[in-house]
């Protein structure tokens, strides 16, 4: 087993922030895997660029899905966890997170927090 890392850009507030890592610590919890740290990143390591400048189009996003809706607190965020565990048990994860952070079923949704991953 090796250190991995999932990215997640987020459009959040901290109660959005704090549901995408429950997310997380679920989908970790049921694996052979461990979580050795997270950080919220508003600025690119060895950059200039800010996550505002990179995950601008969640912003877009929101307004577009929440006609007439202030965003409030929410940001464009980074969200990344460091885990220990397989490349199987990374994409497992990965893919257990992804799945439930959007509604499910054909209908048109909205995202509870819009989300992009790199």
């Amino acid at each position: 087993m090796r250190a991995r890392v999932l990215r997640f850009g987020l459009y959040a507030d901290e109660e959005g922030l704090a549901w995408v890592e429950s997310l997380v610590d679920g989908a970790v919890a049921s694996r052979s895997a461990r979580i050795t740290g997270r950080t919220v990143r508003r600025t690119l390591p060895d950059s200039a660029m800010t996550t505002a400048d990179l995950y601008d189009h969640l912003a877009e996003q929101w307004a577009w899905e929440h006609p007439g809706h202030d965003g409030g607190a929410r940001e464009p965020v980074e969200l990344r966890v460091r885990l220990v565990c397989s490349l199987r048990t990374w994409r497992a994860i990965r893919k257990a997170v992804l799945r439930d952070l959007c509604p499910r079923g054909p209908a048109p949704h909205t995202c509870r927090v819009p989300w992009c991953t790199a």
